[in-house]
């Protein structure tokens, strides 16, 4: 579903980057692609840690589950260690419960091997703002049919910021805080398509890192915004999963821990 969006506080658009995105050649192997977004309520004592793993070819096409022989999370801070178990069995998705607090402090490694090679990612856990205000607008951008949402929140002053919303279907826009670091800010999205009325839409605000930022901005500027970020588009972006035995061999996806806010809205 195809998208726009207005910042309604200043004319200056907040999503730019330069980084270089490396294409690989298109061939016939088979690669592993990981969906390891871990979305944390600071609410809740025990957090469910899920990761999905598939298998893409070199044109990404996905063509099924990925069967790993490992799986684990470990807090190399406190040296807490968890494995992951596929569940159900053939899904490619492995989960654990592991404590809130053990995600929100000192670094984690994820670590899988997969066709006997090790591959492994670190990431520490990102805080995030919440919603100031979430509500249906009644503007346009370029057709009647658009549906509009006003998104408010108000910036930490006291770190740098970057945001990633998640506006349900698959849609997601990146945000950085350089112009209104402490701030209260104010911003319209714009589903293009339009919604009907009674529709829920489950919208979140997640803090991310620079890098993890850098790479959903490189992946919504190559899909149009119309992909999700851990699908792949036509150019690969390199995400923070390292394969140890063989760079050239990389994983697709990416590895992040991030607080989120999220909430439900019904469209009049």
């Amino acid at each position: 579903m195809g998208k726009y969006f207005i910042l309604l506080v200043f004319s200056i658009m907040l999503i730019g980057c330069e980084d270089v995105i490396e294409v690989d050649v298109p061939n016939d192997e088979t690669r592993l692609a990981i969906d390891a977004l871990i979305r944390v309520d600071t609410d809740v004592v025990t957090t469910r840690v899920q990761v999905a793993a598939t298998e893409t070819t070199s044109f990404f096409e996905e063509i099924g589950p990925a069967v790993l022989d490992q799986i684990h999370l470990l807090n190399t801070s406190t040296n807490t260690v968890t494995d992951l178990v596929e569940e159900p069995i053939g899904s490619g998705i492995y989960v654990a419960n592991w404590s809130t607090d053990q995600l929100m402090q000192g670094a984690l490694q994820l670590t899988i091997v997969y066709n006997n090679e090790l591959y492994e990612a670190n990431t520490a856990y990102v805080p995030s703002v919440p919603f100031d205000d979430l509500k249906e607008g009644d503007g346009t951008l370029f057709s009647e049919n658009e549906t509009e949402i006003l998104v408010s929140y108000t910036d930490d002053a006291n770190r740098v910021d970057f945001y990633l919303f998640d506006f349900d279907f698959n849609e997601y826009l990146v945000s950085e805080d350089t112009f209104y670091q402490g701030q209260s800010f104010e911003f319209s999205y714009f589903y293009e398509e339009g919604l009907e009325s009674g529709r829920e839409l489950n919208i979140s605000i997640l803090g991310v890192d620079e890098a993890f930022y850098n790479y959903m901005n490189q992946l919504i500027v190559q899909s149009g915004g119309d992909q999700g970020p851990f699908q792949t588009p036509a150019a690969t972006v390199r995400g923070n999963i390292i394969n140890t035995n063989n760079s050239d061999n990389l994983a697709l996806g990416y590895f992040a821990v991030c607080q989120e806010f999220a909430e439900t809205i019904v469209l009049e």
